[in-house]
């Protein structure tokens, strides 16, 4: 989602070649069934992956059945008198990673993530040996490098292979390990991932033995193949240990665990901290959305409070009115860590960002009214008082454009930068291309949840000028008076005319720096049909173009409406927030 682009879409990259920059590399992540229980799970999956796409690496991520599948269908197998040695049982036990990678794919899909599955027939894994207990032989490395350069997800169901005869095999229990240690292997990784439902290998098991526990933060191959028992299969373990490659064992949302390869240290206390606090200013669409995610995670966050107009209001979900708050000042007084601003007035968000900071109270906001025009004084008053000012689903929704802009400029200064800002706006278009008319695609873009009951500062411009303003202080350092960036409107008779005229519109925000330091920014409608990074963003799909000295380019793409693609971009920087001060203790 983040890097130098030659003929890729969304994650659309190639490798530089200049010393001065490269590419982040590809991750593997492995998700087994004590994180895949069931379907509902696959929401925490995705925002794993997302945290990395972000940020421009790719990601290919093995999946296991949900917990229970693979039993289940052994049963079934059993009780048709076969053994899992029959050479057919392997295609009815394959099944459950094959739903798992079906139903994340389509998740993925859901957020914005190009995703693709590739199986053990379309890598080419082949495995020798018995039928259900089968070892890797060699996978086709170019076929997994080309689904990556492709996708921004490539998704692997584990625990199947090819055998000899060319039909399915299985890589023993726990296969899905195997799995992902072999395609990490494959890609000249040297590690892997495997997202457990423990945050590394203990000495014992902490259920049982609590804090007498110890955590191993390093092992070697042998003393994990003794001590890890189920948590990771024997067969991966010596095959990471034959190759070199080291295996990482941690939780959904953490970076580090116990890392599995060539050295063992004397395990000790498992450092935990306290859940990071988050109050939630606003509980609209997305506001709440955001409050409900962090109330199913009890284990990283602890919900603070919320900031609301009224206590006495039916919401979509039930909330302690002990924590919602009608006041500022009552609001902050409860000390949260960090707090979601997800107001709807720009003059309240700016009070609210102002107040917390002040506080050294850390902000995310999806407030773009809020924060444009006001982001040099913000992150003056944050650095001031210890906090940190995040703004990722400001701008882009799930589309990563300010990731990508930092990302660029690690390359060199911007040139100029050219976007897709408004999610309304471009599903407008694309549904007036198909047939609506201009009434029916407002109203239809308002029953997905894409535009606001109001939807005049979508179609004035408003919305993506303040969205202007925040990607110019990224781009070039400073903000423009918003007087000078000239905005053209999506009125009727403009909608109505670009239908008839054809081809492919969209609404352009382009935005460079003059030798002068002068800031040149407009918004307005022009054709893109040769120009497939805008052409083919449909929907309420956002999409940018960053231009560096030298002519070298980075481009994303992704959802830019609605509200599962903010709130997981509020997610992302909160997940940033809580890791880098993990980091730091």
């Amino acid at each position: 989602m983040c890097l130098e682009t030659v003929d890729m879409s969304l994650s659309r990259s190639a490798r530089g070649e200049a010393a001065s920059f490269a590419p982040p590399e590809p991750i593997v992540l492995k998700f087994g069934s004590s994180v895949l229980r069931d379907a509902s799970d696959l929401k925490d999956v995705v925002s794993e992956i997302y945290r990395y796409a972000r940020h421009g690496r790719k990601t290919v991520a093995v999946v296991s059945a949900f917990a229970g599948e693979t039993d289940k269908l052994y049963k079934e197998v059993a009780a048709l008198g076969a053994t899992s040695q029959s050479r057919h049982a392997p295609r009815v036990i394959a099944l459950g990673e094959d739903r798992s990678a079906a139903l994340l794919a389509i998740a993925c899909d859901a957020l914005g993530l190009g995703a693709r599955i590739a199986g053990a027939r379309q890598l080419s894994l082949r495995a020798g040996g018995p039928v259900d207990d089968a070892h890797p032989q060699s996978i086709d490395d170019e076929a997994l490098r080309h689904a990556l350069n492709e996708n921004d997800v490539v998704i692997v169901p584990g625990f199947v292979a090819i055998g000899a005869s060319g039909e399915p095999v299985l890589l023993g229990r726990g296969g899905s390990d195997l799995t992902a240690v072999c395609v990490a292997h494959a890609l000249d990784l040297g590690e892997v991932s495997l997202i457990k439902d423990v945050d590394g290998v203990y000495d014992r098991d902490p259920a049982i033995a609590g804090r007498e526990a110890k955590r191993f933060r390093y092992m070697d191959w042998g003393a994990a193949r003794d001590v890890a028992g189920k948590l990771l299969q024997p067969k991966s373990v010596d095959y990471a240990a034959a190759r070199d490659v080291a295996i990482n064992v941690r939780r959904l949302g953490d970076d580090e665990g116990t890392r599995v390869a060539s050295k063992t240290i004397e395990p000790a206390d498992a450092f935990t901290s306290d859940p990071l606090g988050v109050g939630v200013a606003g509980l609209g669409v997305i506001g709440a959305g955001a409050a409900l995610r962090i109330l199913e995670n009890n284990a990283d966050y602890a919900f603070s409070g919320a900031l609301v107009r009224t206590r006495a209001k039916t919401r979509e979900a039930h909330f302690d009115e002990h924590k919602l708050h009608c006041a500022l000042g009552e609001f902050l007084d409860i000390n949260p860590d960090i707090i979601v601003d997800a107001l709807p007035s720009g003059g309240a968000g700016r009070e609210l960002i102002e107040s917390a900071l002040s506080r050294g109270v850390s902000v995310v906001s999806a407030n773009k009214q809020a924060i444009a025009g006001s982001l040099a004084k913000f992150h003056h008053i944050a650095a001031a008082n210890g906090a940190a000012l995040f703004y990722s689903a400001a701008v882009g929704g799930g589309a990563p454009m300010i990731e990508t802009i930092r990302c660029a400029k690690a390359a060199g200064s911007v040139r100029s930068v050219t976007a897709i800002l408004n999610g309304t706006v471009n599903f407008i278009l694309y549904a007036m291309k198909g047939g609506e008319t201009y009434d029916g695609a407002i109203r239809h873009a308002q029953a997905a949840g894409f535009a606001e009951p109001d939807p005049s500062a979508d179609l004035s411009g408003e919305d993506a000028r303040a969205k202007i303003s925040i990607l110019c202080f990224e781009a070039f350092g400073c903000e423009p008076d918003p007087g000078i960036i000239a905005v053209e409107a999506l009125t009727q008779e403009l909608a109505e005319k670009i239908a008839r005229n054809g081809g492919v519109w969209k609404q352009l925000a382009k935005m460079r720096q003059a030798p002068d330091g002068e800031i040149i920014a407009s918004l307005k409608y022009e054709p893109v049909g040769d120009d497939t990074l805008f052409s083919d963003t449909p929907g309420e799909g956002n999409a940018m173009r960053v231009v560096v000295r030298g002519g070298r380019q980075f481009e994303c793409r992704g959802k830019g409406a609605g509200r599962r693609p903010t709130v997981e971009s509020l997610l992302a920087d909160i997940g940033d927030h809580r890791r880098s001060i993990s980091k730091s203790e």
